[in-house]
């Protein structure tokens, strides 16, 4: 699926505060675009810092971008530095089509490193608003805002929101879902066919699958319960793990706990440590 989605978090301080703004600023960006090879893999990546993604598979060929930014300061010169400091870009190559979110809170690596409004007196909001056809892959990230929404899309997705939850409704297709601080919800119209992991750390993971579900799973969650509508029997536990420190050997088991629902499959992970897990069945 291309490189790892989201990239190790350098000094992680999210301390977000009213910014008592003089300044505002509001602009609308609309773009359209064509993927090279209509028979080829296509992929739409958004890396996004400060606002919210939405997502609409359609029966159509052309990828519809439109974004509202929002730039708000306490004065024109830290206005001045807003509109210097922090940049959209928007670019495609092949059949991959990406928007990057780039300012004074990245990383050289491309991860986040922020510091609290009061430091830089400005902040930039991008809220994105896209149409793709239905078997585009997703690359999709936010750290400040609302929801990440997903619907009627079927190709392999990356999704990742630091600070809000997931909503992703009427999708099929593989992948990684994650909310650090959030709610995992996805309902599928067919059942996944490869490997899968639905993940959060504060909140609940959810997932809809359809009747005749046949996977192998593996739970964890460390401050909550889970739920299958499924029967399930259990999996013999992951083969320990054996390293060596200072000439000791030390043997780790894995901390998931394996369950087969149906006849078997592919294999799903869900992790929720402060929260519960669901898996639930839809008959529509």
């Amino acid at each position: 699926m291309g490189q790892i989605f989201l990239s190790v978090v350098c000094a992680l301080s999210f301390s977000i505060s009213a910014l008592a703004a003089e300044i505002e600023e509001q602009r609308t960006i609309q773009k359209t675009f064509v993927f090279d090879d209509l028979r080829g893999e296509r992929q739409v990546e958004v890396d996004n810092f400060e606002g919210s993604i939405q997502v609409t598979g359609y029966d159509g060929r052309e990828v519809h971008l439109l974004v509202h930014e929002v730039m708000e300061a306490e004065s024109a010169e830290k206005a001045q530095a807003a509109r210097r400091d922090v940049r959209l870009e928007i670019m495609q190559t092949d059949n991959t089509i990406r928007c990057y979110v780039d300012g004074p809170f990245r990383c050289k690596n491309g991860s986040i490193s922020f510091h609290g409004w009061e430091r830089y007196g400005y902040k930039v909001r991008y809220d994105f608003e896209l149409e793709v056809p239905q078997q585009t892959g997703l690359r999709i990230k936010t750290v400040n805002g609302k929801d990440i929404e997903i619907e009627k899309t079927s190709g392999k997705f990356e999704v990742e929101n630091i600070n809000g939850g997931i909503r992703m409704t009427d999708v099929s297709g593989a992948g990684r879902v994650y909310a650090l601080n959030g709610k995992v919800r996805v309902r599928f119209t067919e059942n996944p066919s490869a490997e899968c992991y639905f993940g959060s750390l504060n909140g609940n993971v959810e997932v809809y699958f359809r009747p005749g579900l046949s996977v192998n799973a593996r739970l964890k969650t460390f401050n909550g319960k889970a739920y299958s509508d499924f029967p399930i029997s259990y999996l013999p536990a992951e083969k320990a793990l054996k390293k060596s420190e200072d000439g000791k050997f030390i043997y780790k088991s894995g901390e998931f706990q394996g369950l087969r629902i149906g006849e078997g499959g592919p294999e799903l992970k869900f992790d929720a440590f402060n929260g519960n897990i669901r898996i639930l069945s839809q008959e529509k």
